[in-house]
């Protein structure tokens, strides 16, 4: 079995980080032709707004998600015929969202739960884990075997109590060999970022998220099986069957898992979401366990300065995939990591939390590799390779991940010191 270090994710360290700009790359993409759709999803019965819903072009690979607060905002080719959104979330049913009805605007799209199935989705006689091992037997039957280029948009937040200290993004190139190939062969690159980061005196206790980007490759875990899915990491979990649930109107197994044993670094607790008729993972959430404090801070923590106590809160991940013309393919990942620090001799603790997150927009066949001094390493620091926060129209016609409001606030504020 490989070290702990090698299949990990979230590894980050504490360090002073001096505020100051850097390069960023020429945005070329053409500004013609192009329309901007925004609305927010929200639950038709309780009205509350959905977080992280898909929003896509229908029949196509183009899409984003929804904030925190449920909105998006979305960049299309100028619509023709019957072009529409697609808007899907777990346990509701897909809504779909003619483009040319309403034109360019924002708008409320509307969401109803899923009726649940009964007597036909009774599971108990299922082994949940051979189950697990089918799903992973017939992962070269579900995943590309093709090597894809990948758009995706990257961001990655800090939080001191409840005041972000670091704001940084990107577009990224994500280069995917084939599912039958180890994710040590994937690449990322950044197309074009920013960062913003606070100025004041006391948040010179800064946060850095080691690798940033690349938690696109080692967090999916249908392709690096060594996190949850390999042969010889599989026995030291009980895995159990939950009720059944909907994903893009596809009833959906899922199969819980929990540690049963001890290893030299932290295991995972969590759930797999299985399809019920293709047997492909399509979705993974799950979070450190934290019952031995000791190697769920070696999991995270990479360094920190001299006389810092550090204590892990919660370590949660959340991988979504998507299917597109009979394959899946990775479409969104988030990463949230929370913990307190204090120093020697002070009498609180104060909270953190660091939160990634990748979505992918687009999705190509790979007609070239990305140089390997263009590639992203995982031992870099995203937020120390990006240009500052300067232009509302940053981001040109590429699709992003809308801020919330909170997050609106802090780079409001932050511009303004």
């Amino acid at each position: 079995m490989k070290a702990s270090k090698s299949i990990l994710l979230g590894l980050m360290f504490l360090y002073w980080m001096p505020a100051g700009a850097a390069d960023t790359v020429k945005d070329d993409r053409e500004n013609e032709g192009y329309v901007t759709i925004s609305g927010i999803v929200r639950d038709k019965s309780d009205k509350k707004a959905l977080a992280y819903a898909n929003v896509s072009v229908e029949g196509s690979t183009e899409g984003t998600v929804t904030n925190a607060d449920g909105e998006f905002t979305f960049k299309v080719k100028e619509p023709a015929g019957d072009a529409a959104l697609e808007v899907s979330y777990l346990g509701y049913e897909n809504v779909r969202v003619s483009l040319e009805a309403d034109g360019p605007g924002r708008r409320t799209i509307w969401m109803t739960p899923s009726a649940r199935m009964l007597g036909e989705v009774v599971v108990k006689g299922y082994d949940p884990r051979a189950l697990v091992e089918e799903a992973i037997r017939k992962i070269p039957e579900n995943y590309s075997l093709n090597v894809d280029q990948l758009t995706g948009f990257y961001r990655e937040t800090a939080r001191k109590r409840q005041h972000y200290i670091n704001v940084a993004e990107a577009v990224v190139d994500l280069r995917k060999t084939s599912y039958a190939k180890d994710a040590g062969r994937d690449q990322v690159r950044i197309l074009k970022g920013r960062r913003l980061l606070s100025p004041k005196a006391s948040d010179t206790l800064a946060v850095k998220l080691l690798g940033g980007p690349t938690a696109a490759i080692y967090m999916d875990v249908v392709k690096n099986p060594d996190l949850l899915l390999s042969p010889e990491v599989l026995p030291f979990y009980d895995f159990y069957l939950e009720e059944m649930e909907t994903i893009d109107q596809r009833p959906q197994y899922v199969v819980g898992f929990r540690p049963n044993g001890t290893l030299p670094y932290a295991l995972y607790y969590g759930k797999f979401y299985i399809d019920r008729e293709r047997l492909s993972f399509t979705r993974a959430e799950f979070n450190l366990d934290m019952s031995d404090r000791q190697k769920a801070t070696a999991a995270i923590l990479r360094r920190k300065p001299l006389g810092l106590r550090f204590k892990p809160v919660e370590v949660s991940y959340l991988v979504d995939y998507m299917d597109h013309e009979g394959k899946t393919y990775l479409n969104y990942v988030r990463n949230e990591i929370r913990f307190k620090c204090d120093w020697r001799r002070k009498l609180f603790a104060t909270n953190y939390a660091v939160v990634s997150e990748m979505v992918v927009t687009d999705i190509e066949k790979a007609t070239a590799g990305i140089p390997s001094r263009e590639a992203f390493g995982r031992n870099e620091i995203f937020s120390d390779n990006a240009a500052l926060f300067f232009d509302k129209d940053f981001w040109g016609n590429y699709n992003i991940i809308e801020p919330d409001e909170s997050l609106e606030k802090a780079v409001g504020k932050l511009m303004s010191r």
